[in-house]
């Protein structure tokens, strides 16, 4: 009898909005990733549309400032980070074997916080003064001095911290209570892997933005001179707490699709991961690394040269175990029976891109050739090399391998390969000129340039175009696969292992009622 009853689930608008199921929760904070992923590459486009020729274009200064500060923290707070709890919401109790997770209520709480702070963020940009126009890293005295449009931020930002902190409690909660019996912590799969170590890092660095921001809110409204050069403060000390967070959270941003990349590749090379254990051991590594190198982002603030040799030294050791990852993914796919689906052809992308994003990092890293590069295009072509072909692609990648568990159905092939070659070019197009615009000196976050960058800057513009409008492919494959399609099997790829694999496509609503045991 309780099994028919747990059957139903409540249909209509109700349901989205009471649900405490993990799946319903993961499609909640997918759909509104993919949301937030538009408004955020809208606005990458009226950047670009503005730098497409010298000279001022299409846009006031003011507004393109806006425009470069949120974009960057709706793809970052409202894009990434929903789309990798997403994935954990879904995949997480599938893949240990749990019924739901351990907190559906603080799950439903910690989704519904986020279209509020996106609608407080995104509503700055209506009041007198317009939104925050400091850049995303809200540095001091821009944030101090700002629009009533930096108040909305910093709430807003508080509730987004809210609700990762929440979902990163209810991570560790569910995978340190409630896996199947027999799945020691040894035999996870590596995307739960790294969502656990990813939670850690949530749990530590969050509290640290929140109180970088609120420290701002009081310097602006309170009369406190904590960051506030003219009473005393020092704004270069709101970049080391900054950055304390800000480091980890490259890495919040990161470890989860290092943990795709591990499901995927093995399955379509049809073989184990190459080196499963040293895998675990290099992620926790490069979270532990990651809180000793925030510096980095500061070395022309005129640092003690130990300091800058400590950073300097600290971050290139993080290319160590990111090595051993790469290298691992090679070694898996080495002699496998290769076949390149779609999830396949951006895992593969993610990981040849991803080390062109960590060899331009290593360049970064090192403190002479910092004070060239340092605020240029340069910086711009690293980060986006490590965030759009890293974070952005391996989402992609998952999007496309979890499908058929989702929605029961296979996508259409033909369109998702499209997809993919539109984005690699126009990601390329987009973001590999900007690395000679960086060496020739080309600063960042300036709506105007010198005429003798203007060519590259075309070249950008056009392939951002197509790398944006490309991704409505990718809207049009969802769309068609929850509709309809041919038929998904519980095992939809020959070459996966796991538990998500063993219930049938699509996932029933209530799953592993009684737990799976494993040997």
């Amino acid at each position: 009898m309780a099994t028919a009853h747990h059957d139903e689930h409540p249909a209509g608008l109700m349901r989205w909005l009471t649900t405490t199921n993990h799946k319903d929760i993961g499609t909640l904070y997918l759909v509104f990733a993919l949301i937030m992923f538009f408004v955020g590459g809208a606005m990458a486009l009226v950047i670009r549309a503005e730098l497409f020729q010298p000279g001022l274009q299409i846009v006031n200064p003011h507004f393109f400032n806006q425009m470069t500060t949120l974009h960057a923290l709706v793809m970052i707070f409202g894009g990434v980070m929903p789309a990798f709890t997403g994935f954990a919401n879904w995949q997480i109790p599938l893949m240990i074997g749990a019924p739901d997770m351990a907190l559906p209520r603080l799950n439903n709480w910690s989704f519904w916080l986020l279209p509020f702070a996106f609608i407080l963020l995104l509503s700055s940009l209506f009041v007198p003064g317009g939104g925050p126009s400091g850049g995303w890293t809200l540095y001091p005295p821009l944030s101090v001095q700002g629009s009533m449009g930096t108040d909305f931020t910093i709430l807003a930002i508080h509730m987004m911290g809210i609700s990762s902190v929440l979902g990163a409690i209810n991570v560790i909660a569910t995978i340190l209570n409630m896996r199947a019996p027999g799945m020691t912590l040894l035999k996870m799969p590596l995307f739960v892997w790294t969502w656990l170590i990813t939670a850690f890092l949530l749990l530590a660095v969050m509290p640290v933005l929140a109180g970088a921001v609120t420290m701002l809110l009081t310097d602006r409204h309170f009369g406190t001179h904590f960051f506030d050069a003219s009473g005393g403060g020092d704004p270069v000390m709101f970049q080391h707490v900054f950055w304390f967070f800000g480091h980890p959270e490259v890495y919040i941003l990161i470890l989860p699709a290092f943990g795709i990349a591990s499901q995927i590749i093995p399955t379509f090379a049809r073989k184990p991961l190459f080196g499963y254990e040293s895998m675990v051991y290099a992620t926790a590594s490069i979270a532990f690394l990651s809180f000793i190198v925030w510096a980095h982002h500061m070395f022309t603030v005129g640092m003690p040269l130990a300091g800058e040799l400590f950073f300097m030294y600290a971050t290139m050791m993080i290319a160590v175990p990111t090595g051993v990852k790469v290298f691992n993914w090679a070694a898996t796919m080495w002699k496998g029976s290769l076949s390149f689906e779609t999830p396949m052809l951006f895992a593969i992308a993610f990981v040849m891109l991803f080390t062109i994003g960590g060899f331009s990092g290593l360049m970064l890293a090192i403190v002479p050739a910092d004070f060239q590069y340092h605020d240029t295009y340069f910086v711009v072509a690293h980060f986006h090399y490590v965030l759009v072909s890293g974070a952005v692609f391996a989402i992609i990648a998952g999007a496309y391998y979890w499908l058929p568990k989702w929605t029961g159905h296979m996508y259409n092939e033909t369109l998702g390969k499209w997809h993919f070659w539109l984005s690699v070019i126009g990601f390329n197009l987009t973001f590999f000129p900007q690395h000679f615009l960086g060496l020739a000196g080309m600063p960042r976050r300036i709506p105007d340039y010198a005429l003798q960058f203007t060519e590259f800057n075309q070249w950008s513009t056009v392939g951002a175009f197509l790398f944006g409008f490309s991704q409505l492919l990718f809207v049009a494959v969802v769309m068609q696969t929850v509709r309809g399609g041919k038929k998904a099997e519980a095992k939809a790829w020959e070459g996966a292992e796991g538990l998500e694999w063993t219930v049938p496509s699509p996932a029933p609503y209530h799953t592993f009622a009684t737990p799976p045991r494993i040997k």
